[in-house]
């Protein structure tokens, strides 16, 4: 392996017994671009071009209070992957926020976890509290690297081969971006939204192949809500107004609590993909909070969407979690909130909606074949989590055809990154290509990068390539094949 190391980051960061500060969650300060890495296992594939690229939190300074993991400063992981070779670097993203805690050389915000007036300076987001930390999602548009905020934040931009910075994307709207941007590959465009505390509370937008703001749109809601995720259609967005959310009457004193509503349906808007606000149509469902959907199509007179439904989404504190964060890791605990693969049909005849459980495991952080996103496809991919902790231990192929299914279990003490599907050059089938996944691996105190045949899915990797460096776990990741980075859409 050959490596560059690019100078250090401030840091103000002192030992700690944090939870999500050690372990697999132990931050990573180092930036580093490296070639040749070396091949642990197996072989790396010539049938594979493009970029895995995985979004961390990593705190840099002592934290002003209690500390989330939601709280640490994006840093980008990026692996290539062209003719039969990979090479790796990673970079903080220059958000405002980390530029000047740098300058300060101490945190300047608080986090999610802490009482309003934490921070000393004003902060971002629906929240308003916050520092944007761009580090909860990942996507690749236009040919470049959106890192975006889950309470909306200004969108930043990097190459997705150099991890040259760009800035804030110029078609960010003034309530930011949330993240969890979609993008259709046959047409190039990204379809977004944000949220806030001010009326109308939720807007939508479309930005085309060229990076130009084409629709941006007010999604009135009754009052401030919590979405974290949308989805799409060929033809249409759907958004959500789900029964989790701010308590109204603690938020007019600034606290920022999470309730379950239980009197309320989750509610789901439809709306051309070029629509306005007038053309929304709303479709009642089973209460319930939604992190994340997978896809959506449609077929006769309804539209189909895949997501996971949780059972239990305010969970109550988390029995045996150290002491001072058992509620803390009862949300972050996929064990305590119970999420499973979960479809509703939504029937644009009669208004009526219908739903079906798919599987009956604790499941999230899906993928699919996205040359397959907004149309009918037939296979899914689902993390496995370890009880108790925010970390993937395996994966599951469905099936959505057949309802079969195959999993894959990591050996204890190896957790796994967010997997999307990379498919083979010239790919022949949905499942013709390979999961990529970033792995952290506690006893060796090693990352490495892996590769499963999605046609051979229990077989485990076909590859294992170290890192030059333990990475840090996080939240999402992407996968751009390098012809898409280039044109701009698939086939182009």
């Amino acid at each position: 392996m050959k490596l560059e190391r690019l100078p250090p980051i401030k840091s103000s960061l002192r030992p700690t017994n944090h939870p999500y500060l050690t372990g697999a969650w132990t931050p990573q300060h180092e930036e580093v671009n490296a070639w040749e890495l070396e091949v642990i296992e197996g072989a790396i594939p010539a049938d594979i071009d493009g970029v895995y690229i995985r979004n961390t939190e990593n705190q840099v300074h002592q934290p002003l209070g209690r500390h989330h993991p939601f709280d640490g400063d994006s840093m980008l992981h990026q692996i290539s992957f062209q003719g039969g070779a990979a090479s790796y670097r990673n970079r903080f993203v220059r958000t405002r926020c980390f530029i000047a805690e740098q300058i300060a050389g101490e945190s300047l915000w608080g986090g999610l976890a802490d009482p309003w007036g934490t921070s000393k300076r004003p902060g971002f987001g629906a929240h308003g509290g916050l520092k944007d930390n761009a580090s909860t999602d990942v996507v690749v548009h236009a040919g470049k690297i959106l890192s975006t905020f889950y309470q909306c934040g200004e969108a930043y931009a990097l190459d997705p081969e150099t991890l040259e910075q760009h800035g804030v994307a110029p078609w960010a709207p003034l309530d930011g971006v949330s993240a969890h941007t979609k993008v259709d590959e046959r047409t190039g465009e990204l379809l977004f939204f944000n949220y806030s505390t001010h009326a109308p509370y939720m807007h939508y937008g479309v930005v085309d192949r060229t990076g130009k703001l084409t629709n941006y749109t007010p999604i009135p809601l009754p009052g401030p809500r919590l979405p974290h995720d949308m989805s799409f259609s060929e033809n249409y967005s759907i958004l959500n107004d789900l029964p989790v959310f701010w308590d109204r009457a603690l938020l007019e004193r600034n606290i920022h609590a999470v309730r379950l509503h239980k009197d309320l349906p989750s509610r789901f808007a439809i709306l051309p993909r070029h629509g306005k606000a007038e053309d929304v149509r709303w479709f009642e469902a089973e209460p319930t909070y939604v992190l994340h959907f997978l896809n959506a199509y449609e077929e006769g007179d309804e539209i189909i969407m895949d997501g996971y439904f949780q059972e239990n989404p305010t969970p109550k504190p988390l029995p045996g979690a150290p002491e001072g964060y058992e509620h803390m890791m009862a949300f972050l605990d996929e064990a305590s909130f119970r999420p499973k693969l979960h479809r509703w049909r939504f029937n644009l005849k009669t208004g009526k909606t219908r739903e079906e459980r798919l599987d009956d495991r604790i499941l999230e952080f899906g993928m699919f074949n996205q040359r397959f996103a907004g149309r009918k496809y037939r296979y899914a991919y689902s993390t496995t989590s370890k009880p108790g902790w925010f970390l993937f231990n395996g994966f599951v192929k469905h099936d959505l055809e057949t309802g079969k299914s195959q999993q894959l279990t990591l050996p204890e003490g190896r957790y796994a990154s967010e997997s999307p599907f990379a498919p083979r050059v010239n790919a022949k089938d949905e499942d013709d290509g390979y999961l990529v996944s970033f792995i952290i691996d506690e006893n060796a105190g090693t990352s490495e990068c892996i590769l499963i045949d999605c046609k051979r899915f229990e077989d485990g990797p076909v590859v294992r390539i170290a890192l030059p460096h333990k990475i840090s776990s996080g939240t999402h990741s992407c996968w751009a094949d390098r012809a898409f980075i280039r044109n701009g859409v698939i086939g182009a």
